[in-house]
């Protein structure tokens, strides 16, 4: 599962580095949540010729079919095994693929006793490098004209590492395959999928973060940096209220 991450990557890093031409504004930001606006790279089937692109969306995808966009709540993930077929992810996994990128993601951990809680943990590569999250979007008009365009985040079976701490992981592109997988042609379900491989637990390292994470108003850097045991021990006092909540 993904349900926060970060990303503070230089604009100009970004688009030299996702070799897109447009550079985009952005604010560094370190809790990213379900249904805030996110960035995105992807070529528009509708305008190929544009090349790569940056484009924000809110983040839970609300099918084109959908009668109200409430839905994007329980559409924040997609399962890659399964979204091919499924009414709300189908269409986009075959024609419209982005990749999202993030300086790492958070991710829970089980409470290792009872009457412990779960603390979270910044995942991110070993090289440093911003991850590229595989996902998918959509855009979705209502009668009235009103328009959205909204994404998700493809997640699968974790590596070793990241089962440590929960049994999904997002789909992590490594760079030989993004331009496959941002390709602005329909692809068959076989075709995609066959993109989608775990990343070795190598290629990934993890550490233990602040609980302020916990609660969506807090954002700032301090909450993707490793955590010492006294702010460990001050944290251990806080309010659970919220706790592990995304919205």
């Amino acid at each position: 599962m993904c349900a926060r991450y970060a990303l503070s990557t230089d604009e100009l890093h970004l688009a030299a580095f996702y070799e897109f031409s447009e550079i985009p504004r952005l604010q560094p930001r370190f809790n990213i949540a379900p249904t805030q606006p996110v960035g995105a790279v992807l070529i528009d089937p509708d305008s190929p010729g544009r090349g790569r692109q940056w484009r924000h969306f809110r983040w839970g995808l609300v099918p084109s079919w959908a009668k109200d966009p409430s839905i994007s709540q329980r559409m924040i993930n997609a399962r890659s095994e399964s979204a091919g077929e499924k009414p709300s992810f189908r269409h986009a996994f075959r024609r419209r693929r982005c990749l999202l990128p993030a300086d790492g993601y958070y991710e829970w951990k089980k409470p290792a006793w009872k009457g412990d809680v779960k603390r979270p943990h910044f995942m991110h590569l070993t090289s440093l490098e911003p991850m590229a999250m595989a996902g998918l979007w959509e855009h979705w008009q209502d009668s009235e004209g009103n328009e959205l365009e909204t994404c998700t985040v493809l997640t699968m079976e974790p590596n070793a590492l990241a089962a440590e701490v929960h049994d999904r992981m997002p789909v992590i592109m490594p760079r030989d395959r993004w331009a496959d997988w941002l390709r602005p042609t329909e692809l068959s379900v076989d075709e995609v999928v066959a993109m989608i491989q775990p990343l070795p637990a190598d290629a990934m390292d993890m550490y233990e973060v602040s609980r302020r994470v916990n609660f969506v108003r807090n954002d700032d850097p301090s909450l993707a940096a490793p955590i010492s045991d006294s702010e460990r021990d001050a944290s251990d006092g806080m309010d659970d209220d919220g706790q592990g909540l995304l919205f």
